[in-house]
Order: C-alpha cells, then sequence, then structure tokens
C-alpha cells in the first residue's frame, strides 16, 4: 500500500496544537484531541458588491470581476443603459443604439460585444463597445433572444436561442470575426437560456429550456459542440463565467422556483459550491471561475444586486471516514 508519506515525501505530523499557517493539501494529528485534520478547500464565497445604477434582467454581460459590463436589458420597459463596474461600483456608459432584452454579450469592458436579443420582434443588431460608445458591427445571420455568449469582441461566438418569428427554439451557432458572423456547428439540443461561458474555439454552454429545464452541457471546439458533465441542478437563465475547463454556473430557475445554487466545472463533471445570496434568474455573470461576478436579474422583482465570487476558499476540516 502507497504511503502518505511516499505520495507528499512527508510523514503525517503528530501535534498538540494546529499549525498556524497550514498549506493546501496538508494533513497533521492533532494529539490533544486525538483527532486527524487536514486544510482543504471548501469552495468559493458570494460577498456583495456595489448595486447597479438600473435594476434589470435580460441583459447583455461581458468583463471581468473588476471590468465588468452590462448592456441593454429590461426593467418594466426596454432600456438603452449600458453600465461599467469597477470591482466596487457601477458607472454609466455609453447606451446601445437599440434597447432590447434577451441579448447576449461577451468580450471585455473596453472592448465588448452585444448582439440577438428581442425588440418586438427578433433582432440581428450587433454592437460594438470600446469603453465609451457602441458602434454598429455586422448582423448576425440569424436573428433571435435569448441565446448565449461567450469570447471577444473579434473573437465572439453566439449560440441557441428563441425565435419569435418560428415560436421554437434552435440549435445554431455563429462565430464573429470582429465585423462578420459565419455558420459554425450546430448544438445539439436546442435550447435557450444556456449559461455561457469560454471562448470561440472552446465554448461552453450548460443548462437552459427545451420546453423544461435541462442539465446538459455541451463544448465546443471551434468547429463542433459535444457532449460534457450534466449540471447537478437543470435549470435555465443562469449567469456563467469562467472557461471550458474551469466554468462556473449560477442562479437559474427551475420552472416558476428562481435558484440560487452555484457550480464549478473543471472540464468533465459539475461540482457544487457556495449558493448565491439571492436566489435570481435572469441575471448577468463575468469574470473567471475564480474570481467572478453576478449582477441585476430577477428575484419577486428585477433587481440591482451584485455579488462577488471568490474561490479558493480554505479551511482546517476533521478527516473522518464518511
Amino acid at each position: 500500500m502507497t504511503t502518505f508519506k511516499e505520495i507528499r515525501g512527508t510523514a503525517v505530523q503528530s501535534v498538540s496544537t494546529d499549525p498556524t499557517n497550514p498549506e493546501e493539501g496538508q494533513l497533521w494529528y492533532n494529539n490533544s484531541i486525538g483527532v486527524l485534520k487536514g486544510y482543504q478547500s471548501i469552495g468559493g464565497a458570494w460577498a456583495s458588491g456595489g448595486n447597479m445604477g438600473t435594476a434589470r434582467q435580460l441583459m447583455a454581460s461581458a468583463g471581468t470581476q473588476t471590468a465588468g459590463l452590462a448592456a441593454s436589458g429590461q426593467t418594466t420597459v426596454l432600456v438603452t443603459a449600458t453600465e461599467e463596474y469597477d470591482g466596487s461600483a457601477w458607472a454609466a456608459g455609453g447606451n446601445v443604439s437599440t434597447a432590447r432584452e434577451q441579448l447576449a454579450g461577451c468580450g471585455l469592458q473596453t472592448a465588448g460585444l452585444a448582439f440577438g436579443g428581442f425588440t418586438t420582434v427578433d433582432s440581428n443588431a450587433t454592437e460594438e463597445y470600446d469603453g465609451s460608445a457602441w458602434t454598429g458591427g455586422g448582423n448576425m445571420g440569424t436573428a433571435r433572444g435569448a441565446l448565449s455568449g461567450c469570447g471577444l469582441q473579434t473573437a465572439g461566438l453566439g449560440f441557441g436561442g428563441y425565435r419569435l418569428t418560428l415560436s421554437a427554439n434552435v440549435n445554431s451557432t455563429e462565430e464573429y470575426d470582429g465585423s462578420a458572423w459565419t455558420v459554425g456547428g450546430n448544438l445539439s439540443t436546442a435550447r435557450r437560456g444556456i449559461a455561457g461561458a469560454g471562448t470561440q474555439t472552446a465554448g461552453l454552454g450548460a443548462g437552459g429550456i427545451t420546453t423544461v429545464a435541462v442539465a446538459n452541457t455541451e463544448e465546443y471546439d471551434g468547429s463542433a459542440w459535444t457532449a460534457g458533465g450534466n449540471l447537478n441542478t437543470a435549470r435555465f437563465y443562469a449567469g456563467g463565467a469562467g472557461t471550458q475547463n474551469a466554468g462556473l454556473a449560477f442562479g437559474g430557475a427551475v420552472s416558476t422556483t428562481r435558484q440560487s445554487a452555484t457550480e464549478e466545472y473543471n472540464g468533465t463533471s459539475w461540482t457544487n459550491s457556495t449558493s448565491l445570496t439571492t436566489a435570481r434568474q435572469n441575471l448577468g455573470g463575468a469574470g473567471i471561475q475564480t474570481s467572478a461576478l453576478a449582477f441585476g436579474g430577477n428575484t419577486t422583482d428585477v433587481t440591482t444586486a451584485t455579488e462577488e465570487y471568490t474561490d479558493p476558499t480554505f479551511a482546517v476540516k476533521t478527516i473522518t471516514t464518511s
């Protein structure tokens, strides 16, 4: 049998008090109380950030935890307002040209992309943000709303969604090169309200709704989608952040029940982490798995609430056989 010393290079220490500055994965035996202990990750943690200036849901989102971007969306009406987050507070940015809801976003605060959505009809409009103003980009090939996005302004990915003109979900994918959209590989499952993350050549789509909430995860390689590990909680209109191998999904809804659940993806499977403080759907998401941002959405009404996610969080844990 392989011993702990052979694996780690050291034996398990026997000490009378817990170490003051343990390292990740460190084990020790506390002989004063007779228990084996270790220092391990207990998952991420959400903390309150600065409130948005305009309560909204179903907006385009992009950027990072310290440089987030929210554009357009819905209050009780459609809005053109853009807001920028600096890690503590939101400030007004330049308005989008076309107010819409259920549009997708990707990119950075200073190089953002917003596309698709609903006005009173399906929209194929694309707009590019330079950190102060939006300008028109190339139109999508398929007008739609409730789609998802990931990637950069010059290498964006749009996938899934819903077409009002057909009263149907779509499985089509499009790739943006900074000026025009081209057709990519179709999703295996047509759906809307997917949590998106990653890049144009390594995209991630999780959950969504067909006629019911689904847990399906799909991974994109730049030309085709393949199945990944299912979410633990099937849901739609959740927030997404991170990469294909280090993704994050949070919030959303199952039927009429809003969710607070947070899950982390390692490229193969999802693991439950710390829940959002406020359960909500139709929210925005930005950042990476270890430093993410959740904002806006719908609780029982549209909200301005912002939460910041930090992972990993470590703690001393007692080791048991269970």
